[in-house]
């Protein structure tokens, strides 16, 4: 189980007075988590993606339960605050998905991320989403919940509005600790949001939105890169792989076979393999 301390930085790093917000970046591995620790980062998320297209299954489906406790755990112990991306929680049973922060808690999880989004393209009713919140801060009162709504990329800009800040309240008046809008990068709206909240705004970046300062300004807290990672290491892969097919330099900075395996602390290999 991840101790108090552990739960109060990650909370204290969503309330910094610095205009700086709180970058998240998402891994997928051990060794993306490492990586990203040694560049600085405190924090550090998952992305749903990556686990489900690890596993070849698709995302936002409620397919990769296991799999998800499965990378929290061999994250968990890392030297690293780390937040567990669960999709909508993979039940409409709010005593299943309190139980699934149990494990996530147990396995060295501060925090999780809950979103209403579903498959099919459509929203959990508020009031399960919010059951669902509810459930999680009363079994693992110190686990930060970070409630994603999907307003903005289901509905769309203008229809969303005044969905999103009436479920954003409801999450908020059942424990959210922070709340989520993908796809929202307007700076006018990010800023009038902000004004309606009591708990920190977390947004995700977007090349062709606000940069990481420019959202400090506006008064984000927390922003996270999603998938953005794990995608721009898989498109630099298969470009690799073409470059080397055309017989073009390989390009790109490539970390040697020892430098990645000094990211993995736990690594019982020694000698060169073929992998």
């Amino acid at each position: 189980m991840t101790d108090f301390a552990a739960f109060t930085a990650f909370t204290s790093l969503h309330r910094a007075t610095t205009a700086s917000p709180l970058l998240l970046p998402n891994a997928w591995d051990h060794a993306s988590a490492t990586a990203l620790r040694e560049q600085g980062f405190p924090a550090i998320g998952t992305t749903s993606l990556a686990v489900a297209a690890a596993a070849g299954l698709p995302d936002g489906t409620g397919a990769t339960r296991a799999e998800t406790v499965l990378l929290a755990r061999r994250l968990g112990a890392g030297p690293y605050l780390l937040s567990v991306d669960a999709e909508s929680g993979f039940s409409d049973d709010p005593a299943e998905v309190a139980e699934l922060a149990r494990e996530l808690a147990a396995a060295g999880a501060v925090g999780i991320n809950l979103e209403d989004g579903r498959g099919d393209g459509t929203l959990t009713p508020v009031e399960l989403h919010a059951a669902k919140i509810a459930a999680v801060k009363a079994a693992v009162p110190h686990l930060f919940v970070n409630a994603r709504t999907d307003m903005h990329w289901l509905g769309g800009p203008g229809a969303a509005v005044a969905g999103t800040t009436d479920r954003l309240d409801a999450y908020q008046q059942a424990g959210a600790d922070c709340v989520f809008v993908p796809g929202l990068i307007d700076p006018t709206a990010i800023a009038e949001l902000v004004k309606t909240l009591d708990v920190p705004l977390n947004i995700l970046y977007s090349p062709s939105g606000p940069t990481v300062a420019q959202l400090g300004e506006l008064g984000v807290r927390r922003v996270s890169l999603g998938s953005l990672l794990y995608r721009a290491a898989l498109g630099q892969a298969m470009a690799v792989a073409a470059n080397v097919r055309a017989g073009r330099p390989v390009g790109g900075d490539v970390p040697t076979y020892a430098q990645v395996q000094n990211l993995s602390v736990r690594g019982h290999g020694s000698g060169p393999s073929s992998g």
